[in-house]
Formats: C-alpha cells, sequence, structure tokens
C-alpha cells in the first residue's frame, strides 16, 4: 500500500524527522489560502505539488513554483483534475484529486535516504546518496560507487555508529552531519514500526542554516500486516489504485491487471508466474495475474470470474489448478457451479493436476458446460492462445 506524500510527511513528523510546513489542498481556493498562510510567515515561494502514487512528478508538471498566493491558486486550477504522466505511471498517467502546498526551502545541498528490504542479505537495509534530487535508478547506472549502504541487523536494529558513517559518507561534517545521523536513526525506526516495504526521502536537503529537512517523502506499506493495522489501512487512498485490483482484494485474491487477452486463474503465485511465461512462450499475452488461494470454493472461482470478465481486452481465460492442498475434483465441482451464476463469454480452458485430478477432468467434460480441458500446462497455454484468437 502506497502512502501519498502529505500522509508520509505526517508519520515523519511524529517521528520527530523535519519537513517543510504546509498543507493540504483540494480546490483553488484552499491552496490560495494556504499560500497566504505560508507566506504570511515570511516563506517567499511555496511548491504546489501533485499528490499521486507515482514519482518523477518534476518531470511529469507535477511539481511547480509559485511567487504569490493568486499563483498558487492559478497553479492549481490547472494541475487539478489532469492526467499527470511521469516516467512511474504509463502513458495513460493519474488523475491529480488534490496538492500539497509547501513553504520553499533554502537548499544547500541535496542527499538521498532511503530504508527498504535487501532479499539477498535478508534483512532491512539503508541507502544512501550524495545525489539526491534525482532517480536512484540513474545514479546506480551512472555513478554505482555514489551509493552507500548500511545493512540492520533485525535484533539489534540500526546502530549508532552506522548512522554516523552514513552521515561521513555523504560527505558531511559538523552540526549538518549530527542531524543527517539523526534523521537516518530516526528513518530506520520508523521503518520498522510501520512494518513498511520502503520509507525515502528524496532529497534530504541540508539547508544554509544547516538544518536537515526531509523535502519529500514516499511510504510503502506492507498489505501483508494491514490486517493489524487498522490505522494505516484508513490511509489507504483506493481512486489511486486500479478498481479491479481493489475488488479483489475484497474477495481476499491477489489480482494485478496486465495488458494482454488471456485471463489466468491460477492458485499459487508460483504457479501463476509459470502459467503466465507457458502464455508467452505460445505466443499470447497474458491479462492477469490472479491467484485464487488455496481453496479454489465455488465462491472464489465466482468471484474471481466476475473480476476477469470486467477486463477490457479478454479473449480467453486459463484456469490451471493444482490439486495439494485441495482435492482436484472438488475445484472442478466450484467451476461447474461458479459458471452458473456467472456469464462467461469468453472460451475457457481447463487443466487440473494432483489429487483426483482425472475425477476432475471428468467431471468438467461431463457437465453441460462448454470447457477446453487439457492434461498438460502447456497443452492450455496452446489451447487458450489458439481460442484467443
Amino acid at each position: 500500500m502506497k502512502l501519498h506524500e502529505y500522509q508520509s510527511k505526517a508519520l515523519f513528523q511524529q517521528q520527530g524527522i523535519t519537513v517543510p510546513e504546509g498543507g493540504v489542498a483540494d480546490t483553488p481556493a484552499a491552496a490560495r489560502a494556504v499560500a497566504e498562510e505560508l507566506m504570511g510567515k515570511g516563506s517567499k515561494r511555496v511548491a504546489v505539488k501533485a499528490q499521486v502514487h507515482a514519482g518523477g512528478r518534476g518531470k511529469g508538471g507535477g511539481i511547480k513554483l509559485a511567487d504569490s498566493p493568486e499563483q498558487a491558486e492559478v497553479l492549481t486550477k490547472d494541475m487539478l483534475g489532469t492526467s499527470l504522466v511521469t516516467p512511474q505511471t504509463g502513458p495513460g498517467g493519474v488523475s491529480v484529486r488534490r496538492v500539497l502546498i509547501e513553504a520553499g526551502a533554502n537548499i544547500a545541498n541535496e542527499l538521498y535516504l532511503a530504508v527498504t528490504l535487501d532479499r539477498s542479505a535478508q534483512c532491512p537495509v539503508v541507502i544512501a546518496s550524495a545525489e539526491g534530487g534525482m532517480s536512484i535508478e540513474e545514479v546506480a547506472a551512472e555513478n554505482p560507487d555514489a551509493i552507500k549502504r548500511e545493512l540492520v541487523s533485525p535484533g539489534w536494529g540500526l546502530q549508532g555508529f552506522q548512522a554516523r558513517r552514513l552521515a561521513y559518507d555523504l560527505g558531511l561534517s559538523g552540526v549538518a552531519q549530527r542531524g543527517a545521523a539523526k534523521v537516518i536513526l530516526q528513518l530506520a525506526k520508523l521503518f520498522k514500526d510501520l512494518d513498511a516495504s520502503l520509507v525515502e526521502i528524496n532529497p534530504l536537503i541540508i539547508t544554509a542554516d544547516d538544518e536537515v529537512v526531509a523535502l519529500d517523502a514516499k511510504i510503502n506499506i506492507d498489505d501483508n500486516v494491514l490486517f493489524r493495522r487498522p490505522d494505516l489501512v484508513e490511509l489507504r487512498d483506493l481512486s489511486e489504485e486500479d478498481a479491479l485490483e481493489v475488488e479483489a482484494s475484497e474477495h481476499n485474491l491477489s489480482y494485478i491487471a496486465l495488458d494482454g487477452t488471456i485471463g489466468c486463474m491460477v492458485n499459487g503465485a508460483g504457479l501463476a508466474m509459470a502459467t503466465m511465461d507457458e502464455i508467452l512462450l505460445a505466443g499470447g499475452e497474458p491479462a492477469n495475474f490472479l491467484d485464487v488461494g488455496g481453496s479454489a470454493s465455488a465462491e472464489t472461482v465466482a468471484n474471481a470470474f466476475r473480476i476477469l470478465m470486467k477486463a477490457p481486452n479478454l479473449q480467453a481465460v486459463l484456469i490451471n489448478i493444482f490439486g495439494g492442498i485441495v482435492r482436484c475434483d472438488r475445484v472442478a465441482q466450484g467451476i461447474i457451479e461458479a459458471l452458473e451464476q456467472v456469464e462467461v463469454n469468453v472460451p475457457v480452458v481447463v487443466r487440473l493436476q494432483g489429487t483426483n485430478s482425472e475425477e476432475g477432468r471428468r467431471l468438467m467434460q461431463e457437465s453441460s458446460l462448454e470447457f477446453s480441458v487439457a492434461e498438460t500446462l502447456n497443452e492450455a497455454a496452446s489451447k487458450a492462445v489458439e481460442m484467443s484468437q
């Protein structure tokens, strides 16, 4: 689950990390009011920042500077309701529904700082770079030595000497070095407290007065912890997510929309990835990733079909079930019952393998519904591609 910048900065403040003063606005008039308040406190300029779940906003025109409340109002009016296209959104862009109006900053230096998971080391890692304000991917490609790393012990957490070493490696000294080390420790603690998968500041700035300020903020929360964190669930912005993915999550289905024509319904994430690979090898394109889990009951399958049928380019459906925890004959019966509830107007290919797979295939073939039953995954993928054409 992704958080907006203004939500992330509110969590930063709770942790003691300094952020620029600002306020959220969803109308031009509200933006002007926030700008007037900030400039009344001495800010000479304000930033108008689109609040969308995508990076690279500056390159897409989603961050503008205003020298007056009137200009902030105009910029907000021009931004709200538009589709912002950035390197991370794709050509369709995302709709801007609100903006963050923020006081200008006296920037002396820009840094990059993040905490994420290092899956190879099986622990969190702090990533820092003196080249802030630009994509970390670009830095890694052009100047990999500029990226500094410190692994975080799951038992002990990030230690003070590690934070100080990172701050020193960033070329900081004196007050700025101590301030940066403090922020590094605070960010690592926030990462752990939130059960996050990513906490990022880009840029983390050093002002002319050596103050360390998080000029931007990005937090991604691990979806697997949301069941015990209702406080974080309240921050979820469903308007920023794919509608079908939201609907799937309400039925405890793992669904990701893709651009192909062959819908996939599979039990198990690894098997789902293999199924998508087989479709590609057979010359087709998967329309989705969909893991129905271990039960594959009639209700689960029916909900999955309802979601699949809403895919815009769907031409066929491939059901690939391995009967390990669940028996294939029960899965087959569940598919038959589901198709009696949901109207499916595309060809359906079914491959059942595992416990009672022969009985499951017999039930499918003897039903009054039209299925194409396959024994191997290669055969199933080839049939689905052929039928989709």
